[in-house]
């Protein structure tokens, strides 16, 4: 590949650019070596051809693309998309690297700490007068949570992930040792040997995506980061509060947790069965209790400390005659002893666990641990035996960080959430009360009289159901289900699977079907002091649901039965709001304007009621689903809605971003901690004296976003066969990326498909019309009332209001990755050139003067002007992805031609998945 890669010319970045062109020189020599110079010089001319098109919009560059594209045979075909591919993700990379570099240059040069850091969010809370005795006081009662979920725009291989992390290691080794000409000439041969494995390594799976499979995905990120970076996180937390607040080193509650959906979250994916959720936990488990042994093992190497030189504690000498260890090599070494018996509890736990035994077999019987609870405390022994004889600096080692991955991760490593449906709750109870009493008609019931059938029900110890009686499919599979929570409640702890999402909830009786579910397998105790063992969590997605969602709350907790089983969770009561469907149903102005208002009315219900609210946000990777950089979006949070309770998605393509790399992932997670920190502590989200006009505006523009994104995309009859022939999406479902079917039913309405897929559509086709549709009328019309005191307005807002400046900050990220040169290219499959023009007209018009307001609003001229880091990173991989959206179009054209050839299938897989991890929030 080519070395000319529009990259900044500063000083800061000669690094980056030195990157980019060694991983651009040796993937291009693979390239000569394994598919011949023709094919290499053939890859260059797309690409500078691409380069020309996008910078000209030249029509004989476009002609020559198509050309060039159309006549490409099957085995070029491949070639070009994973050469592409592979140096988009090579770019990322590099980028990431770069970051990293930046980030230790900036702390080493003592600069001051820049904004999202930990050091920054202590530094304002110290400014402000909040101690580090506060801080740690107010973790007690925290809880941060970024929670994975399955995705099918994450449809990279483990086997990519390995090599591109492998990559990172060799270039970090080039930039951060001093190497001899030998070591990087063996560095270079090193790459060089990654690069060729992956070129001959298969890109894609060659069968459907399981949910098994997507669990092991989501675990790779626990081995990669968590696991080792979350502890470290926790570390630096405690270091800074020792050091910013010149305090005693406090010792900082376990609030930053994680958690998943994946085999849990079984809304419209008929593949997560009760099977399936229990080898989900089983896996979870497993992974922690190997990382324990692991760790044990390693410092049974290290700790060889002596009794003849050092006086262990009685505690200490008492856990070490506990061992089975009875070597007389080691009399002397009791830490060594001790560690060995850890280990040997270690390895019972896990055959009790039903995991696998380890490979190192421990060296006799030892008694299982009851609960993780023993384990830490054994580790506790440890520590405060190494303190007592002045050895704190070897217990702050690896032994501090084991102690807080024991604390964090229990043996069972992340919650699991179940998901599901309302109304196939309301299915299931309706044939439990008329095959258990013998009542029917529940369903056409009104909301009332759902209630009080309901709640009479719940408050009855007897079961509903009964073993001799047989049930529908759906109910006995929701029951074994239910049944399987039980169990992993009685084998890994409540802690394994705390929550229960209803999706699509809409009244009180969605939330009390559950806790009736919940009762007939004894997660919910009924009686006088009831109890409950999940948290029943309702899902508000669409702009309706988010509208009544203070109301619905409001009657909740008007329920006294209610009220004492929230008393038995702490009288914490989560929520979750649903980006995707929202911004879906109602456009990316009113989905967030809709959202940030249920935020305000539940922190007003909830205050009025006396309950503690958790919001838990669903945010999809791409802007159209509530992505964008999650700092400012926790910091844009109305006042009362973090109080140190927040929960997360991350989705995706992002996951990748975000925590495939150690450094990166560590610094991900501590921006969460910042954020919350912030959002929690300073009140951030406020714009002082002018919220009553600002709402005022904002309302009035979310009216007209609304009105113009409806009348596009669910008034125009034509609107529905273009986006199925403009966009990837028929494409998307049926090469099944991911485990889930792309929509609830086989209708073809833009309603039925999930939201997921509808935003990765425009994101390949570089439109990304969810992430900015009717900003520009909304802008426009508001503007033409108000005049220029209007536009004075809107420029006060986004110079004082978080949650608007980072609404239009995120907008401006997804305009900058849009390109109407190429969506006219994917626009051309659309038949009907009449259609073609009145849908894509409309499009295009909406674009420019959607750019024309965001750039008058906040002063810019260009694309990321306040953001040069991420301008200067699409830029470097802009000119790898245009060439793989041509392909993708002419590679569509043939497909829908009827060229059904298994090259063309795996062509169209592949710059899928290349477009998707290079624009890196796609999804």
């Amino acid at each position: 590949m080519s070395s000319a890669v529009p990259v900044p010319s500063t000083d800061k970045d000669l690094p980056l650019r030195e990157d980019v062109r060694l991983l651009g020189r040796l993937l291009g020599d693979t390239l000569r070596e394994q598919e011949g110079e023709a094919q290499f010089q053939l890859v260059e001319t797309i690409r500078r051809t691409a380069v020309r098109f996008r910078r000209d919009q030249d029509p004989e560059a476009k002609a020559l693309l198509e050309q060039i594209l159309d006549r490409l045979d099957h085995r070029a075909t491949i070639a070009v998309a994973r050469a592409f591919t592979f140096f988009s993700q090579f770019s990322n990379i590099a980028e990431d690297q770069h970051h990293n570099r930046r980030r230790r240059a900036h702390l080493a040069a003592g600069s001051r700490p820049q904004e999202g850091s930990l050091p920054y969010a202590l530094e304002r809370l110290k400014e402000n007068g909040i101690g580090a005795g506060d801080v740690v006081k107010f973790l007690e009662d925290a809880l941060v949570s970024p929670v994975l979920t399955a995705h099918p725009t994450e449809v990279q291989r483990k086997s990519t992930l390995d090599g591109q992390r492998l990559i990172a290691r060799l270039l970090s080794e080039r930039d951060r040792m001093t190497l001899t000409p030998e070591e990087l000439a063996e560095n270079e041969e090193a790459l060089r040997r990654v690069i060729l494995t992956l070129w001959q390594t298969r890109m894609i799976r060659s069968f459907r995506l399981t949910v098994q499979d997507e669990i092991e995905n989501g675990l790779a990120y626990y081995r990669y980061t968590f696991l080792a970076e979350l502890p470290r996180a926790y570390a630096e937390l405690e270091d800074l509060l020792c050091r910013e607040f010149q305090a005693d080193c406090p010792a900082v509650p376990p609030f930053l947790r994680l958690g998943s959906w994946i085999g849990g979250d079984r809304d419209g994916n008929p593949f997560v069965t009760d099977q399936v959720t229990r080898h989900a936990i089983e896996r979870h488990s497993a992974v922690a209790l190997e990382h324990y042994l692991g760790e044990i093992h390693q410092l049974g190497g290290e700790l060889s400390l002596s009794r003849r030189l050092v006086e262990p504690s009685h505690a200490l000498l008492e856990l070490a005659a506990a061992s089975p260890d009875r070597a007389e090599s080691r009399a002397d070494e009791p830490y060594r002893r001790a560690l060995i018996g850890i280990y040997a509890r270690l390895a019972a736990t896990a055959a009790e666990l039903g995991h696998t035994v380890p490979e190192r077999h421990p060296v006799g019987a030892a008694p299982a641990y009851r609960d993780p609870r023993e384990f830490l405390h054994e580790l506790d022994v440890i520590i405060e035996s190494l303190e007592s004889h002045g050895s704190k600096a070897i217990a702050r080692g690896r032994l501090r960080s084991l102690r807080r991955a024991a604390e964090v991760f229990g043996f069972h490593l992340a919650t699991l959430d179940l998901r599901q449906h309302s109304g196939v709750h309301e299915t299931v109870v309706a044939e439990l009360f008329e095959r258990g009493e013998g009542r029917s008609g529940y369903a056409g019931l009104d909301e009332a009289e759902k209630r009080r059938w309901l709640l009479a029900e719940i408050a009855t110890p007897r079961p509903l159901r009964s073993p001799y009686l047989d049930y529908s499919e759906t109910a006995a599979s929701e029951l074994r289900i239910l049944e399987t929570a039980a169990e992993i409640h009685r084998r890994f702890g409540p802690g394994a699977m705390p929550n229960y999402i209803v999706s699509k909830t809409e009244g009180v009786s969605d939330l009390l079907e559950v806790a009736l579910l919940l009762k007939e397998v004894g997660l919910l105790s009924a009686g006088e002091a009831p109890r409950l063992a999940l948290n029943i969590i309702p899902l508000f997605e669409t702009i309706a649901d988010l509208r009544t969602c203070g109301s619905v709350m409001d009657a909740l907790f008007s329920l006294p039965y209610y009220r004492s089983l929230l008393a038995s969770r702490g009288m914490t009561q989560e929520v979750m709001l649903g980006y995707s469907d929202s911004n879906k149903d109602g456009g990316y102005l009113t989905s967030n304007w809709e959202l940030h208002q249920a935020e305000i009315e539940l922190v007003r219900v909830f205050a009025r009621h006396g309950v503690r609210l958790r919001l838990f946000h669903g945010r999809g990777g791409t802007v159209g689903r509530g992505g964008g950089p999650a700092f400012q979006a926790i910091l844009a949070q109305p006042p009362g809605s973090v109080a140190g309770q927040i929960r997360i998605t991350e989705q995706g393509e992002v996951i990748a971003s975000k925590y495939s790399d150690p450094e990166i992932g560590r610094r991900n997670l501590e921006t969460l901690v910042a954020a919350a920190l912030q959002a929690s502590l300073l009140n951030a989200g406020h714009p002082d004296g002018r919220a009553a006009r600002y709402h005022d505006i904002l309302e009035t523009m979310s009216q007209a976003a609304f009105l113009a994104y409806r009348d596009l995309v669910y008034e125009t009859p034509e609107f529905r066969v273009f986006f199925q022939s403009a966009t990837p999406i028929r494409e998307i479902a049926e090469l099944h990326i991911g485990s889930r079917p792309a929509a609830r039913k086989k209708s073809g309405r833009i309603e039925d498909l999930r939201a997921i897929p509808w935003v990765f559509s425009w994101s390949l086709a570089r439109v990304m019309l969810p992430g900015w549709y009717g900003f520009g009328s909304a802008a426009r019309a508001f503007l033409d009332r108000e005049g220029v005191s209007g536009l004075a307005e809107l420029k006060e807002m986004y110079r004082s209001w978080p949650f608007f400046r980072a609404l239009l900050s995120n907008m401006d990220m997804v305009l900058s990755k849009s390109d109407l040169g190429i969506a006219s290219r994917y626009a051309e499959l659309v038949g009907d050139p009449v259609l073609r023009e009145k849908i894509f007209g409309r499009i295009r018009a909406e674009w420019h003067q959607t750019v024309e307001m965001l750039f008058a609003i906040t002063g810019q001229k260009e694309f990321l002007y306040d953001n040069p880091t991420l301008a200067r990173s699409f830029r470097t991989r802009t000119p790898y992805i245009d060439p793989l959206n041509h392909l993708q179009v002419a590679l569509l054209h043939r497909f829908r031609q009827g060229d059904t050839d298994d090259a063309v299938k795996r062509g169209i897989h592949l710059t899928i998945n290349g477009i998707a991890s290079a624009l890196r929030n796609s999804g």
